[in-house]
C-alpha cells in the first residue's frame, strides 16, 4: 500500500512540472485557455489585443485587455509570463 500512495504521490509532483508558465506575448488561444481563469472568449481577446497594440510589456499591461482588472491579474501572475522571463520555466 505504501509502494501504492509513494507511485501516486510521486506522479502527481512530476506531472506538476507540466503547469508550466505561459507567456503572454507568444501562447496560442489554446495556451491561454489551458491557464486556470482565462477562457475562450478571454483568450481570444488576450490575442486580438496583442495584435492590434503589439507585445505586452509587462503582466500589468494584462489590465488593459477587456475583461481582466488588477485582481484578476494578481490571480494570474503564478501562472502567467512576459517575453524574456518565459525562458526560465519553459512550457513542456
Amino acid at each position: 500500500m505504501k509502494k501504492i500512495l509513494c507511485s501516486l504521490f510521486a506522479g502527481f509532483v512530476f506531472s506538476s512540472s507540466a503547469w508550466a508558465m505561459v507567456d503572454l506575448n507568444s501562447a496560442t488561444q489554446s495556451e491561454l485557455e489551458s491557464v486556470k481563469g482565462i477562457g475562450p472568449a478571454k483568450a481570444k481577446l488576450i490575442v486580438e489585443h496583442r495584435q492590434k497594440n503589439g507585445a505586452f510589456k509587462n503582466l500589468d499591461a494584462l489590465a488593459g485587455v477587456k475583461g481582466f482588472g488588477k485582481a484578476s491579474v494578481a490571480k494570474l501572475k503564478n501562472e502567467l509570463v512576459v517575453g524574456a522571463d518565459a525562458k526560465v520555466t519553459e512550457k513542456k
